[in-house]
């Protein structure tokens, strides 16, 4: 996983309560394997006029003009601000996969289905809970004219914008893994000399688990 210290990028407002997994990526996407190659069907209902399905050429479809992210500058965006709940639904690791292969790698809201944000750690992308009143003040910055940018810094927990500075907070054992670039997986077979000194230990009393 790659590791996550600081990020700069253009703004995606996408204003909305309660998105949940099946709007970020429609079910009939769950077919695909492996994490890679949902990018182009992130949000594909309202992206596309037409509907669509993994034997569909994305060439071929029409793209929906009024939605966010087929309009500049918001189509090169790789933070995304959405509003309260987002993420909820059903516990699908795939709408993760979407917006990370879609190029986002930071989602910023006041709160999030618990699954969803467990799952944007463990795939490197960084969810930030901030207070209303700043997701407020952020949607009225991103909504000026021309291009908004943050700074989301993971070493000092800040988001930097101008003399604007927004701290936040995660946990310390989730920040190590994205400063490392570790899921829980990796976390777990960097222990592994640890792992086996233990087993050593115990084989001789235990002799049984280990057939």
């Amino acid at each position: 996983m790659e590791p996550f210290k600081a990020h700069s990028g253009l703004v995606i407002p996408f204003n909305r309560t309660n998105v949940d997994t099946d709007a970020i990526l429609p079910k009939q996407y769950l077919k695909m394997l492996g994490k890679t190659g949902y990018g182009d069907f992130l949000f594909d209902d309202e992206r596309y006029l037409d509907s669509g399905d993994v034997d569909i050429p994305v060439a071929g479809r029409r793209l929906n003009p009024e939605f966010i992210l087929n309009r500049a500058p918001f189509d090169r965006g790789t933070i995304l601000l959405a509003g309260a709940n987002f993420g909820c639904g059903s516990s699908r690791e795939h709408a993760v996969w979407a917006l990370r292969d879609y190029g986002v790698r930071v989602v910023l809201a006041p709160s999030f289905g618990d699954i969803f944000f467990n799952n944007c750690f463990n795939n490197g992308l960084l969810p930030v809970i901030l207070a209303q009143p700043v997701i407020d003040k952020l949607f009225v910055l991103a909504s000026r004219p021309g291009e908004f940018s943050l700074n989301v810094d993971l070493e000092r927990c800040e988001i930097v914008h101008g003399e604007n500075v927004w701290p936040f907070v995660v946990e310390p054992g989730r920040r190590d893994n994205l400063l490392g670039g570790l899921d829980d997986i990796a976390r777990t077979l960097a222990l592994d000399a640890t792992i086996l000194e233990y087993e050593a230990r115990r084989r001789p009393s235990e002799p049984w688990i280990f057939r």
